[in-house]
């Protein structure tokens, strides 16, 4: 059983240790792995997974060290493979890249600028970012922007967080803000207060189904037992927007005809909030046939990023319109039927169905 320390006994001395310092801008380093008590997890110091929160993370020696204390390796960067370490350079010059970025928000930075700026050849650079990052330098500098607008907008008017955010005038903002935030830039500030959205909740052959609708689309279909569980559910993923009853029998059809006929769920407009990479994930779902299945790794490996399986079963469980995006033909690395947002007996149902026809 592993019993880590209190917070009060590491936690004050943690940032200002220089080994957080290297975790946190993924600096390569084969001195140390660190720990992360949540998760029961060890890894390297440039692994690309989110950053841990600092009352979470010790430090080891090295990986023996680190089981010794009741962890274990983890997965995307595996600590104890030395034929991985060279990637651990390259994580640093990806790690270095997004800093950079980072310091320039308020400015468009070059590929060839931000090549030169790490050592690279832009090709090189291009490559190695969105392999171990899941998004090109260009996309992850407008996620980041998002993060910031997102944070700075509830505070401030929209002018100035748009600007405080590194956007340079307001069309780059309202471009792809509905897709990017959710909603637009004033109803986010607002909390979504004064959204309209409409739902309607039927019987179909997996329960019952509701369907929500804004005026760009689709964004919510859930599956479940009874009317109040789903409506609360709605109800706690938009709890400011206006939700209104309707009887929206076109939509519903259209969603449950997904069951018999799942290609048509390319033809539905969806009105979704993502970020790059789950979009991404999303997208490589629609490919796979009706009848197949693939594991969270095969997904990965096809987005290329084989060390994201993790990641892609996030993007899975985040998935926010069950059958329109077919989340449910992803399964474990055995095949066995895994974890499903709506329920484990529902994705079983619906592959059963699926590979009788």
């Amino acid at each position: 059983m592993f019993n880590p320390p209190t917070t009060a006994q590491v936690f004050p001395t943690l940032l200002q240790d220089p080994r957080w310092r290297m975790v946190l801008q993924r600096e390569p380093s084969n001195d140390f792995v660190y720990g992360v008590t949540t998760t029961g997890i060890f890894c390297r110091s440039t692994c690309p997974s989110r950053r841990p929160e600092p009352a979470n993370v010790r430090f080891y020696n090295n990986g023996a060290q680190a089981r010794s204390a009741g962890l274990r390796p983890c997965k995307r960067c595996q600590p104890e493979d030395d034929s991985l370490a060279p990637s651990a350079k390259t994580a640093g010059l990806v790690a270095k890249a997004c800093a950079y970025l980072d310091l320039q928000s308020d400015r468009t930075v070059p590929l060839s600028k931000l090549a030169e700026h790490v050592g690279l050849s832009p090709f090189h650079l291009q490559k190695l970012f969105r392999a171990t990052v899941g998004v090109t330098p260009r996309q992850y500098v407008h996620a980041q922007r998002m993060k910031h607008f997102a944070e700075q907008i509830e505070a401030h008017s929209i002018t100035d967080a748009l600007y405080q955010a590194g956007f340079q005038s307001s069309s780059r903002l309202y471009e792809n803000a509905a897709r990017d935030l959710g909603m637009h830039p004033g109803d986010l500030r607002r909390k979504a207060a004064g959204l309209e959205i409409l739902y309607s909740i039927a019987a179909c052959p997996l329960g019952r189904v509701l369907v929500a609708t804004t005026e760009k689309g689709i964004c919510a279909i859930a599956l479940g037992d009874t009317d109040e569980e789903l409506l609360a559910d709605l109800q706690r993923r938009f709890a400011k927007a206006d939700l209104v009853p309707a009887d929206d029998q076109v939509a519903l059809q259209q969603v449950i005809a997904l069951i018999a006929e799942p290609q048509a769920a390319l033809a539905l407009p969806l009105d979704l909030r993502a970020t790059a990479f789950q979009l991404r994930v999303w997208q490589q779902l629609q490919l796979i046939p009706r009848g197949e299945t693939r594991s969270y790794a095969q997904v990965a490996v096809a987005l290329g990023k084989p060390t994201a399986a993790r990641a892609v079963a996030r993007a899975c469980a985040s998935n926010p319109v069950a059958l329109a995006i077919p989340c449910h033909r992803v399964v474990g690395s055995s095949g066995a039927i895994t974890g499903y947002r709506w329920g484990v007996d529902r994705k079983e149902k619906l592959l059963a169905m699926e590979q009788a026809h």
